[in-house]
């Protein structure tokens, strides 16, 4: 029987079975009970200079194929996100052509894509307000030229400029007040990046939500959902039950999904407690996650989609764990494990990154990733997965006896 060499922390090895593909069906037809994305990573060229500090060299086939898969699982892309390096080695030039390039895949997939929206093109670090407004609209203008769905990300020019929370709002309201098309707005924590303390104007969620709802509120033609990823279910599930009832919550919680996507549908004692009477019993998806487990993501949404949430849990509840450990702190370096997911499913080359993130995990790290993704059955060819893992042991000077060859 084929079986994975696995590495733990102390240079142990063992041995587990390694399970078939799980032969998960593409959908008829686009799914239907949620909105879901999946926050999609790039890929460089293998022969580029993937070192940090360097300009990004994507190899576009590979990048924009990987969206594709994306969408013939159902799923929509969301772009030039946390997940795809901004601020951790996408530059601005490169960002701009992969939400260009990416809308026109979108448009020839017939495909539902959002990307982020920010300031980082700006070099300089401390700028006004002022200043913070025109960098968000000039991205906003150049994202709704090219047709896709604008994604309001945390700026950190606003986090270190903002003195209040009524510095804030008006910049929200600035550049909303911009926008052509609704827009989401993203709430990402400081797991994800430490340099966003205090956003909307208090480092307590519940203040800061107080705000986020302002903003929705004094905004709200121009406010289509809230991303929130806070790692908290309680704080997604108190502004969940607030939001007006148009506006939809996109979870961007990695560590909490299955329930919080489940919602009223997947009756759980293990989710917080929920008003009855609110007006949305469930979060959309928007996450980095969904981009290493497409196929599996995507098969629990067909089992909602048939009225069978307890098929929903036994497909998606075990990937939760896989996730877990692929967003574990620090958290910011979970793009590596959506890489190396990605290079281990077959849809890049190398495991290469930009900025040289792929040497941001330790062996036993993606061990335990190829130890949880197997027992999910997120792999999606698991010989080739092996052949590449046991390979990369070797490469390493580990001997990975019986492993497939």
């Amino acid at each position: 029987m084929p079986h994975l060499t696995l590495l733990s922390g102390d240079g142990t090895l063992s041995a587990a079975e390694l399970n078939d593909a799980p032969g998960y069906a593409r959908p008829a037809g686009p799914l239907r009970s949620r909105v879901v994305y999946a926050a999609a990573h790039v890929v460089p060229q293998t022969w580029a200079d993937n070192t940090p500090g360097r300009p990004a060299e994507i190899d576009w086939d590979a990048t924009l194929d990987f969206r594709r898969a994306v969408y013939s699982w159902g799923l929509g892309v969301a772009d030039a996100m946390d997940t795809a390096q901004r601020n951790m080695g996408l530059d601005a030039a490169a960002t701009r052509e992969l939400i260009a390039r990416s809308a026109q895949v979108a448009r020839e997939e017939g495909g539902s894509v959002v990307v982020g929206v920010n300031t980082d093109h700006v070099e300089a670090e401390n700028i006004s307000l002022g200043e913070v407004i025109d960098a968000y609209v000039t991205q906003l203008e150049f994202t709704e030229e090219h047709g896709a769905g604008p994604v309001l990300m945390a700026s950190r020019h606003l986090a270190r400029v903002a003195e209040r929370a009524e510095d804030y709002r008006r910049v929200y309201r600035e550049v909303l007040g911009r926008a052509t098309t609704p827009v989401v707005l993203h709430w990402l924590g400081t797991a994800f990046d430490p340099q966003l303390q205090g956003y909307f104007g208090s480092d307590a969620w519940p203040e800061a939500s107080d705000v986020l709802l302002q903003i929705i509120r004094e905004n709200h033609d121009k406010v289509a959902g809230v991303k929130m990823s806070l790692l908290n279910a309680e704080s997604e599930v108190a502004v969940r039950e607030r939001l007006p009832g148009d506006v939809r919550m996109f979870t961007g919680d990695d560590f909490n999904y299955v329930g919080l996507i489940g919602g009223g549908d997947v009756p759980s004692s293990s989710q917080p407690q929920r008003d009855l009477r609110a007006p949305r019993q469930h979060s959309d998806a928007l996450l980095g996650a969904f981009a290493a487990i497409t196929p599996v993501a995507s098969a629990a949404i067909q089992a909602l989609d048939a009225g069978d949430p307890a098929r929903y849990l036994e497909i998606l509840g075990p990937t939760e764990a896989l996730s877990r450990q692929v967003f574990a702190a620090p958290t910011f370096y979970y793009k590596t494990g959506v890489a190396f997911l990605s290079w281990l499913n077959g849809h890049q080359p190398a495991f290469q990154m930009v900025g040289g993130l792929h040497a941001a995990r330790s062996l036993p790290h993606l061990s335990r990733i190829v130890e949880l993704a197997n027992a999910s059955l997120a792999l999606e060819h698991p010989q080739l997965a092996a052949t590449r893992w046991h390979g990369m042991l070797r490469h390493n000077g580990i001997d990975a006896p019986g492993a497939i060859v």
